[in-house]
């Protein structure tokens, strides 16, 4: 190991989580790279719907949660003592903020606490810089962290950790040494956070887990083969889908529609099947893990990714399914939502829709499968920008370089990361 890299501790909710396949890779291959990076995260353990690579890796985590409770409290005291002041700027700080939601109350509280636990832990190991992934709970912690040790801190800023922004967001963008966020999108919106300023925002693009990649064969045979794959939660639009759905039903298309996932809303979109008469065009296989999704992919014939900004402002960021599909070379339908536009350019790599509209989703679907060719090309330009933009190799490189500099005394903007 190189004794000049930093010591780098990364926060989160969980690691590794099925879903965040984008922060797997980067540690993974920021550990590749050599750079001395710890995990913590500030709940427990999963286990369920993990791929073997992940399981794996699960070991060698230092975890919090509920058992930690004690622990906490007990470094609580120790920093209320050896920095009195601190600790009480802390709590006109954080505790009393107005959170979006209850549920972002609960968690930034945890959060704070976890801070003061994560700050002795970070000081007794020598850590360097502290990252958190996300910009909300997690973030919070790392800003306490920081707070209490002086050890520079940063996070990245995504989609749902941001809109609608927590009671925080401010604070945490003017004292953490830069913002790292993964879509172009969201550099405008956090710089209203910031005076305008944009300076301390980072576009650092995911690099993508998928190693290996087959081509799906595309045969666009009746009956088609619809995907949609993601999370159950409102914000992935698929109710919009099943009304396409409906829609291309009584045209006369000869369709079947594979929605992979699970989530909360599992039951109300079984439910509007029902209602909708499509129980035998629907299929529901449930989550599906990252090591057999190329199956998935590969017997489809479109992707369909119908995000949604939600009433609470809540919205996709770049979803990651969206890169794996044209990775495999299939052809994708998205809503204009947040970056999606960023990957799928209309009529390029894909077909752009407005949210929330049945009849243009599935006017775009109908498109898609009725010329095979056109269809392909889109996809094969779209395989080739995910190669490009997501890269995992260039980008995960240009963090290492980051985070190398910085530890170095050096600006924060460097090689490609901007």
């Amino acid at each position: 190991m190189d004794l000049h890299l930093p010591k780098v501790a990364y926060i989160l909710h969980w690691f590794p989580e099925p879903s965040e396949t984008f922060v797997f890779s980067e540690v993974i291959n920021l550990r590749r790279m050599g750079l001395p990076l710890k995990i913590y995260t500030l709940y427990g353990k999963l286990t369920r719907w993990l791929s073997p690579e992940m399981l794996a890796e699960s070991a060698g985590v230092a975890r919090l949660g509920h058992k930690a409770l004690k622990v906490i409290l007990a470094d609580f005291a120790y920093w209320s003592r050896k920095d009195p002041a601190t600790t009480r700027s802390l709590l006109r700080l954080v505790p009393f903020r107005r959170w979006s939601c209850l549920e972002q109350t609960g968690e930034n509280l945890w959060s704070f606490l976890c801070g003061f636990r994560l700050a002795r832990l970070f000081e007794q190991s020598g850590v360097q810089h502290i990252h958190s992934p996300w910009a909300n709970g997690p973030a919070t912690a790392a800003w306490v962290a920081s707070k209490l040790t002086g050890i520079p801190f940063s996070f990245t800023a995504r989609a749902g950790d941001i809109y609608p922004p927590d009671g925080a967001l401010e604070d945490k963008i003017h004292d953490a040494l830069f913002v790292r966020t993964d879509m172009k999108t969201n550099i405008g919106y956090l710089a209203g956070f910031a005076g305008g300023n944009t300076s301390k925002f980072l576009l650092t693009y995911n690099g993508l887990l998928l190693k290996t990649h087959r081509e799906a064969p595309v045969s666009m045979c009746a009956p088609c083969r619809i995907l949609g794959l993601a999370r159950f939660v409102r914000k992935k639009g698929f109710d919009v889908l099943l009304q396409a759905a409906k829609l291309l039903e009584k045209e006369g298309l000869d369709f079947h529609l594979t929605l992979a996932g699970a989530g909360p809303m599992r039951f109300q979109l079984k439910y509007l099947v029902r209602k909708l008469g499509l129980t035998h065009r629907v299929t529901f296989p449930g989550f599906v893990p990252h090591d057999r999704i190329s199956d998935l992919f590969c017997s489809s014939d479109v992707f369909v990714m119908p995000s949604i900004v939600h009433s609470t402002g809540d919205r996709d960021g770049i979803p990651t399914v969206i890169m794996e599909a044209l990775l495999h070379r299939l052809p994708v339908v998205a809503s204009d939502v947040s970056g999606i536009s960023e990957v799928i350019r209309n009529g390029e790599t894909g077909l752009l829709v407005q949210q929330k509209d049945p009849n243009a989703l599935a006017k775009a679907i109908r498109a898609v499968l009725s010329n095979r060719e056109t269809a392909l090309k889109m996809a094969e330009k779209g395989q080739s920008l995910i190669l490009d933009l997501f890269d995992p190799e260039k980008n995960h490189r240009n963090v290492f370089d980051l985070y190398s500099n910085v530890a170095a005394g050096g600006p924060p903007f460097i090689n490609d990361v901007r």
